[in-house]
């Protein structure tokens, strides 16, 4: 393949791979990092609930839990330091969210920056302390949780959609910088998933799973070598071609079927 082709190394055999999960108390944070340790991998799990990472390693033996706030750039910077002091890590994933409904007419300014907060900019406090070891590594993977509200504008997602498609776009350019330092970027784009967050919508959600569903696409994505992990696919195909259009068509069509 190309030096810039769509492909990561593959990553199948997680027996004694350690990996970092930041926002893993609950959702599909926590599902990945069950099905993981499930794979024989060694997880450090964080988040700010320390009872819901104790309990997750009461239940999986073995497995590390180190509380922060992802918000809190020294604090991102002290865990790593502390994760890292273990050994070296062949995976980190930024699972971090954040979301609230929030349409024009309702504007909240403070509400909407902290969407910004939370997914992207932790997703860089956690980039600036983690990556220069990676790179001295000279091999390793990134994983970052976005979402498909970040293709394009979507009702009910002034704040959150933003914040996705900036985390989106950070992903790509890391793939680009990355790819010839030996080094695994991948984007996981999760449609409705069941979890805390999602528990808030007032709305039918389309093709909803579960976390450990969408953990097992994860997993499969990262073993297929995936740049981008969607599911599920029954519905993340229908956005992918919505990205495509026109915003005249785009827009008449989203009106209609949100309307």
């Amino acid at each position: 393949m190309g030096l810039f082709s769509s492909a990561n190394a593959p990553m199948a055999d997680w027996r004694g791979k350690r990996v970092w999960i930041v926002g893993a108390s609950s959702g599909i944070g926590e599902a990945t990092a069950a099905a993981l340790h499930a794979q024989g991998a060694i997880v450090t799990v964080s988040a700010r609930k320390q009872a819901a990472l104790q309990a997750f390693v009461d239940q999986h033996p073995g497995a590390l839990a180190l509380a922060l706030d992802a918000t809190d750039r020294e604090a991102v910077k002290a865990a790593a330091v502390q994760v890292l002091a273990q050994g070296p890590l062949d995976c980190v994933v930024y699972c971090a969210g954040y979301y609230t409904a929030m349409r024009a007419f309702a504007l909240d300014t403070a509400e909407a920056l902290r969407h910004m907060e939370v997914n992207y900019s932790g997703a860089l406090y956690l980039l600036n302390a983690v990556l220069p070891v990676v790179m001295a590594q000279g091999r390793g993977h990134i994983s970052l949780v976005g979402s498909v509200a970040g293709y394009r504008g979507l009702p009910n997602s002034l704040a959150y959609g933003p914040s996705k498609a900036a985390l989106i776009h950070l992903a790509e350019a890391l793939y680009l910088d990355l790819k010839e330092k030996g080094i695994g970027v991948s984007l996981i784009n999760p449609g409705f998933v069941e979890t805390p967050l999602t528990a808030n919508n007032a709305f039918k959600m389309p093709a909803l799973i579960t976390p450990q569903a969408a953990a097992q696409a994860i997993l499969k994505g990262w073993a297929a070598g995936a740049f981008e992990i969607h599911f599920p696919k029954r519905f993340t195909l229908w956005l992918h071609l919505l990205r495509l259009l026109p915003y005249r068509l785009y827009f008449a069509l989203v009106s209609r079927v949100t309307t």
